[in-house]
């Protein structure tokens, strides 16, 4: 897996952590090889933190842990999905999703097309 990863300069990756029995989108954040080989190991996330430079693992201070059910590689090997199951917030600010600040106005029709309906 490792060889089909393609890194930042920095050697990261991004990691998207999604609940796995509702697909709801939690969080993104970042991997190396370690952070990687740890969350496939342990059965818990465990992230590169780029501000603090070091590992942590989701939950150890907070205990809103993910428990790890599946990782998986994006057809590029730029993105890494790891299905969880998260208990409590995932979000540092308390939220359950960092996605649930509000959603962006669109431009366009509201069913995305440039056309409009059909």
């Amino acid at each position: 897996m490792a060889a089909r990863l393609k890194r930042t300069p920095d050697g990261l990756v991004p990691a998207i952590a999604q609940q796995y029995d509702t697909g709801e989108v939690l969080m993104l954040g970042w991997m190396d090889d370690e952070a990687l080989h740890r969350t496939l190991t342990t059965g818990r996330c465990t992230y590169w933190s780029r501000s603090r430079g070091e590992y942590w693992v989701k939950g150890d201070t907070s205990g809103h842990v993910q428990y790890v059910k599946s990782v998986a590689l994006d057809c590029d090997g730029d993105t890494v999905l790891v299905k969880v199951d998260q208990v409590g917030a995932a979000c540092h600010t308390g939220d359950r999703t960092c996605f649930d600040a509000g959603e962006l106005p669109l431009g366009g029709p509201a069913d995305g097309r440039e056309d409009g309906p059909a």
